[in-house]
């Protein structure tokens, strides 16, 4: 069975490309470090920064093998090749949210890197699959778990 393609935008590739270094180099040399100091210390069986660091070590490995299997199966984005005639992956939509009567910005970005608090959604979501192909002007009715939302995509560009 073929991987699923990880859909990133060019900052979030090279945001898990600086994660992935920084774990390799820095955090791998740095829990070895703990898990020497623990080994001096004598009996491991009852030693809780030994079991402390190899729990660390392990979620490090499992973390860099995460990140590799994204960057492995990675399909970017290139933004400034973005239609911005219609909403796609890599874009930001200025809405207007009909139900609250509030404008709301967001930046469709994959799943990775969706993350509510700076406004990136998921192309994956249900906001994100209803806006995307919209076009200025357009009203979408979106099913949350809150219930049926209409939002009007009031501007689509790299940025607003």
């Amino acid at each position: 069975m073929e991987a699923k393609k990880v859909i990133l935008t060019y900052a979030g590739l090279t945001s898990l490309e600086e994660e992935l270094e920084h774990l390799k180099v820095v955090k791998r040399k740095e829990v070895a470090g703990k898990i020497r100091e623990a080994r001096e210390q004598g009996d491991l069986s009852e030693n809780a920064e030994y079991d402390a660091a190899k729990d660390e070590q392990r979620d490090i490995e499992a973390r860099i093998e995460h990140i590799e299997k994204i960057l492995k199966n990675a399909e970017v984005v290139v933004e400034d090749e973005v239609d911005y005639d219609q909403i796609n992956v890599g874009c930001k939509v200025l809405v207007h949210d009909i139900t609250f009567d509030e404008n709301i910005e967001y930046k469709i970005v994959g799943s990775t890197e969706a993350n509510s608090l700076e406004g990136k959604i998921s192309n994956e979501s249900p906001v994100g699959q209803a806006l995307l192909g919209k076009k200025t002007g357009d009203v979408v009715d979106v099913e949350t778990q809150a219930g049926i939302m209409q939002y009007k995509v009031l501007e689509i560009g790299p940025s607003i």
